[in-house]
Formats: C-alpha cells, structure tokens, sequence
C-alpha cells in the first residue's frame, strides 16, 4: 500500500507531540519525586494545632519552642543563577557551596517564607480612605458622660466610693460604671492618616485580653470597642483569659454578657495564678483562629480606625510585629489625650536606661528619612509591652515568652530583643492608636501567687534576734513565723502581721516586716503594683539571655542583683546560637543607636551599698522622693530599696536614675533626676569614712533625732559625719 507524504507529516507530528508530552511528563515526575520544603497541610495542620492541647502552662526553667525549628517552605532562590542573570563578573563574588548555603540560612532567618501577597498602602491625598468611617459613629449615649472621650467628674458627694474604687480597682469605677460601655471617643490621629487606602486582603486576628480582678466596665468598654471598631469580616475571636480572679462579676455574670455575641467573645480561666507574662502565651495557644494576635491590656478603648494600619505591615512582612501609638485615658475622668513627649508630633521611640527603666526618646533624624511620608510606621528598639499584634505561627517559631519570667516586667524588653536580634523588626504605627488606663495611686495591688517568691531575703550584717530586728526594722517583736523560701504572706490572711510603727522611716508606701530566726523579711509593693523583686529578677534573666557584654552596665547601675538567682537559661542561650541570632552590640549600633545620647552608659561603681551612719542603724533613706524630693535618715533595714545607693567614677552619687545634690538652701540635701553628665559632686573617702561635696568642700551630716540629711563644715571629730558603705546582695 502505498502511503502518501501529507499522512506521513501528520504521523511524524503527532509522534513528535506525544514524545514532547512524555519528556514534560517525566520532568514533573521526577520534580515531584524531590524532596520538596513544604509539609502537607494535614501535617502543617497537626503541628500548629498542636499548642492547643495545652490547657495550663506552668512556669519552668527550661525553653520549649511550641513550634519544631527550623520549618523552612517554599523553593530556595539560586542566588549563583541571579548574578549570571544580572552578568555579575566578579569572580571574588562568586558563590561556593557553603557561602551558598549561609545566603539561603540568612535569607529566611530559621522562619518560613512570605505566602500572603499584600499591596502596599497608598496615600490619596484629598481622597478619604477605603476603611475610614463614611458617617460618625453614633454615640453610645447621646450627650451621656464622657462621650466624645470628654472628661466626666463626680462631685465631693462621691469621694469615698471613688477612693474605695481607686483602693481596690487602680481606677474611679464610679464615674466608669456612668459612661457608655460603647461610648464614642475624639480622633487623636494625624490629619494625613484618614487618607491611607489599604489592601482589602487584609489578616484575620485574635485579640487577646488577660485579666485579674478587673473592674466590670474598664474590662468591658475594651471589648465593645474592638467589636465597634474592627470590621467584622478581619475580627475572627476575641480571646479573654481569666488569670484566676476571685471577683464574682467575673465569674458567672460575665460568662453570660459574651454570649450576646455568639461565641465571637470566649472566656478561658486559669486554674491557678499565671501572672500576665505566661497568661498572655496560654492566650496564644487558646486563640486559634486568627492569622494574627492582638494583645490589649484589659482596660483599653481602641481608637478610629484602629485595625488596617497595625495589621497591614504585617501583612507585607511576618516578621513584622506592630505596635499602635499609646493615648493616655485618664483613670479618674476618663479623659482620652495624647501621650505626652516625643517630637513635634508627639512619635516616640520604646527605649530604656541601663536599669532597664521602660523610657520614650524622639523620633530621629534617621528614622524620620527613612519613611516617605510623616505618618507610615517607624522603627523601634522596644515596645511598652501591654498593646502589640504580631502574627500568631511566627510568635509560635520565636517561642512565646520565656517560661521563666514570673507575673510581670521584662516580658516587653524580651520579645523585642528576640524580634530584633532573631531576624525580625517592630514598628510603630502612628496611624493606629489605642487608649489606656494608667492606675493611679492609691491602689492597693494584685498579690503575686503563691508559689512566687515575695522580695529577696537580705542578710542582715549583725547577729539577728527578734528584739534586734524590733529595734532595727520597727517591727513588733511579738510576731515570730516560720516561712519557707518559696512562701508569699499578707496582711489580710494573717492579721497577726503588723504594719512598721514608722512607714516613712521603713520607707516604703506598703510594707510589713515578719520576725525569723535570722531575718527580716518584708513585701513591697512599687507604686501599687506587682511586687518589685518579680521585675528585678526578670530583669536579671533577659540581660543574662539577650545583652552579651552590656550585661556589665546593668549590673554597674543595679550591683545588688549581681548575686541575685535566676534560673537556668541555658535552653534559651541554644535558642540564640541555634537561630544565628545577632548579638547585643549589632543591635545597640544598628537599631537602639539612640538610646546612649539619651541614657550614656554608666561609668563603673567605686562603691555601692547602703550609706549607714558609722556605729549607728540609720541609713540614708530617699523616702520613695524623686524630681527634688529631700532625702532623710532612717532606721536601716538592710532591704536596699530607697536605701541603696551608688558613687561611682563620675564622682556621681545616685539612686537609679536619681542623682543626690544640694537642695536650693545649699544645706539639705535632695535625689533628683540626672544624666551622666549632671551632678558630678562627690567623693567618698572610705579610709576617713567621709562624703565630700566637691563644689562647697563641705561634708555630708546627720542627726539621729530629727532623721535629717545635711551638709556642714569638715569636722573630723564630729561621729555624725562619718559613714560606711555596705554592700547588699539579692540572694
């Protein structure tokens, strides 16, 4: 049979097509066939649901990522193939396998690739933005109290149930209780925020809110405002964690107010006291069906337009953590105002002194030049710690909070570092802002839990009894209890307890003293708070973990805590070594390069301990006065506190952040706020036992009997110009 050459052209072409098949085939076979980054989603599913299962976490010495590091996915770049592309000929540039493989490390920082495609935000001048409001929001009450985030003040008929409100709660809840729980609030935003057009493809989030012993409507003015303020379709949860509160409003009576909003508000209870520190990470594994975690603090109102600006860089970027702008409502009138310092636009950077003070700085010159317009999102060193959002898998990768910080104080330097040095950035957005109760004075506090330590015991120098310590401490010599280490007393469970005879002596606002064998013990509490040890030793463990060799400038302005205990931190040390994380002085260069001009690093001590009367049990005591406040004599109590101080090479005598000089009558003597270059006025002569004051070549004095502290003419027969400074030691 003849065949004619138009079938024999259709023949070769269509084998030619069927082969060209096959070899595509065969290529995807054998791509497929690799071994490919990416888990399967019933794994990925399994692994991130996996922190869920835990139902209480208790704190422990010991790093457990929740998420298994590393998790890379998605397919490498091949950075040799780009520089061929791009004709690079420089051969010294040229990649061999291993510099290959620490770019592709150091491209991806341990944590998985960027899947969430987001446009940029675009500023439309003159064109309002695609999430601002069309119409005001309507008032919870028509010209109610406080509306509008107006101040709202009780008369003088109300002031014992608004100082017993302020007592137990840290705020007025009788003016609170008054005003709208969906009151609307004055725009604190910069003019050019109402302009921003965002991606409507934004994250889902969690917001999570932790409390204990909160007031009723301090808490729940929070959650209306987040439900008012959010667009529905982003707010997938709003996740409220219960840290053991023996409040009854907030048992039963709150688990029926969320169930208006059908399951979009879930209430979760411990079953012992966490603190707020790992509250805040069992929130994270109770929170399971946002992309992103908002953490508030419990009595907050968000502001306008709040959501789109703090979550859209994170959306760019997850490694991106975000935190709003902090307004300030006032805890007596509820009035919302800005927070005050900054620069000229009231920005501010998170900071701290080498005592590890949370502090605000100016924006820079720097950071301003790195941003187009005035208002897109700024760097920070650190953030406040109470308001922040940052995605929830890459929380999970960076391991929580340490599990070894205990209440509260720290946690908001700790993650920073982490983000920082790990590979990650935190921003500030000026276009988000959030209103926040501050407590004020007069609050009596949240005991610690139990099984947390209360303050440092503190050896006494001289052989202890009950009627030395009696003298000593001003303490009843009736009282003698037997306490473990681990033990933390109150006054309300056990009225046996007794107040110091003289609070302003023993110098501290809440104190009692408890009679031992060998010590005095005692429990503080800072300006209302938690107890003050619970920071310190926090303290001491993020500048263990995160400062490399800066921890000596923490320790020159805080030498008690140098013998102070802190645990063991060597999982979170492998943490850093096992993820390149990048040292405390790339950071303190690269990112808090501001922050010296502001607080310089404090020279070495000479001396330090407290400044006791020779042969005497009074002390140098700061009284808790700070900003010109004088200072007095006190019956020394070998507690440190207000009476521990420091000289050091500067020829500075300081308190923290509070330098000792000459009051206005040139003879008194006062603790005010100072940088290293202030006040440079002392010198102590150990071998006479003398404080000289450089610029009037006079002496420090005392008398025992008025309690005062002041300076007089060089006597070196005068006793009550001679002192001793001995060292104390948190063990």
């Amino acid at each position: 049979m003849r065949l004619k050459p138009g079938f024999l052209l259709r023949s070769l072409l269509l084998l030619g097509t069927l082969l060209a098949l096959l070899l595509l085939w065969s290529s995807l076979f054998s791509s497929r066939s690799e071994p490919h980054h990416q888990l399967p989603r019933e794994e990925n599913n399994a692994i991130v649901q996996q922190p869920g299962k835990v139902d209480n976490i208790a704190p422990k010495n010991n790093f457990q990522p929740v998420v298994p590091w590393p998790r890379v996915e998605g397919i490498e770049v091949d950075l040799e193939s780009i520089r061929r592309k791009n004709k690079d000929r420089n051969e010294q540039d040229r990649l061999d396998g291993v510099d290959q493989k620490k770019i592709v490390q150091r491209q991806y920082l341990t944590f998985k690739p960027q899947k969430h495609m987001y446009s940029e935000p675009v500023l439309r001048s003159g064109t309002l933005g695609n999430f601002e409001l069309k119409e005001p929001e309507p008032q919870g009450v028509a010209g109610g109290p406080g509306e509008g985030g107006k101040p709202f003040v009780l008369g003088p008929d109300y002031k014992e149930s608004v100082q017993a409100s302020i007592k137990e709660f840290g705020f007025n809840m009788v003016a609170s209780d008054m005003i709208s729980l969906d009151r609307t609030i004055n725009d604190l935003r910069h003019d050019e925020c109402k302009y921003w057009h965002y991606d409507e493809n934004l994250l889902t989030s969690s917001v999570i809110i932790v409390f204990h012993n909160e007031g009723w409507s301090t808490l729940l003015r929070t959650v209306h405002s987040v439900i008012k303020r959010t667009p529905r379709r982003y707010l997938a949860e709003i996740v409220m964690i219960d840290d053991f509160s023996n409040k009854d409003h907030l048992k039963g009576r709150l688990e029926e107010y969320v169930k208006q909003w059908n399951g979009l508000v879930k209430v979760f209870r411990n079953e012992r006291r966490e603190g707020l520190i790992q509250a805040r990470s069992i929130g994270a594994q109770k929170a399971k069906l946002g992309q992103v975690l908002i953490y508030l603090d419990a009595h907050c109102e968000v502001g306008i337009n709040w959501y789109a600006a703090l979550i859209a860089p994170i959306a760019r970027d997850r490694t991106i953590s975000t935190v709003p702008l902090i307004d300030v409502i006032d805890g007596n009138s509820y009035q919302l105002i800005p927070q005050g310092g900054g620069d000229e636009d009231g920005f501010a950077r998170g900071a701290w002194d080498w005592s590890m003070l949370w502090k605000r700085v100016p924006l820079t010159e720097k950071e301003k030049a790195l941003r187009k317009t005035k208002t897109e999102p700024y760097r920070s060193p650190a953030m406040a710690g109470g308001l922040f959002a940052i995605e929830r898998e890459f929380f999970f990768e960076l391991g929580l909070y340490d599990p070894g910080l205990q209440i509260w104080g720290g946690e908001n330097f700790e993650i920073s570092y982490k983000i920082w040095q790990c590979g990650g950035k935190l921003l500030f957005t000026p276009c988000s802002r959030v209103g926040h109760i501050y407590r004020l004075h007069g609050w009596q506090g949240n005991p610690p839990p139990v099984y947390v330590g209360s303050s440092p015991t503190l050896k006494i120098k001289a052989p202890a009894s009950a009627s030395y310590l009696a003298t000593t401490c001003h303490c009843s010599d009736s009282i003698s209890l037997e306490i473990g280490s681990d033990s933390c007393l109150y006054k309300d469970e056990f009225p046996v307890l007794q107040y110091a005879e003289n609070l302003d002596a023993c110098s501290f606002s809440m104190v009692f003293f408890l009679l031992c064998a060998d010590y005095c013990f005692f429990l503080s509490y800072d300006s209302g708070d938690e107890p003050f040890f619970c920071r310190i030793k926090n303290y001491v463990r993020v500048v263990e973990v995160w400062w490399d060799e800066y921890r000596d400038y923490f320790y020159a302005s805080r030498p008690e805590t140098k013998a102070l205990a802190y645990g063991d931190i060597s999982e979170l040390k492998k943490f850093r070594e096992d993820h390149n994380c990048k040292g405390f002085k790339w950071f303190m260069e690269e990112i808090a390069y501001d922050i010296p001009s502001h607080y310089p690093l404090p020279p070495k001590n000479i001396e330090w301990g407290e400044i006791r009367g020779l042969d005497s049990g009074y002390c140098i005591d700061s009284m808790g006065h700070t900003n010109g406040g004088l200072v007095e004599l006190g019956p020394c109590h070998r507690m440190g506190g207000n009476q521990l101080f420091r000289i050091n090479e500067a020829n500075q005598l300081m308190q923290y952040d509070q330098c000792l000089t000459t009051a206005t009558d040139g003879s008194k003597v006062m603790i005010t706020h100072c940088n290293l270059n202030e006040y440079k006025e002392w010198k102590y002569f150990k071998n006479l036992n003398r404080f000289l004051f450089i610029p009037t070549g006079k002496c420090l004095d005392r008398s025992e009997v008025l309690h005062q502290v002041f300076m007089s003419d060089c006597d070196s027969s005068k006793q009550t110009q001679k002192w001793e400074m001995n060292n104390i030691l948190s063990v």
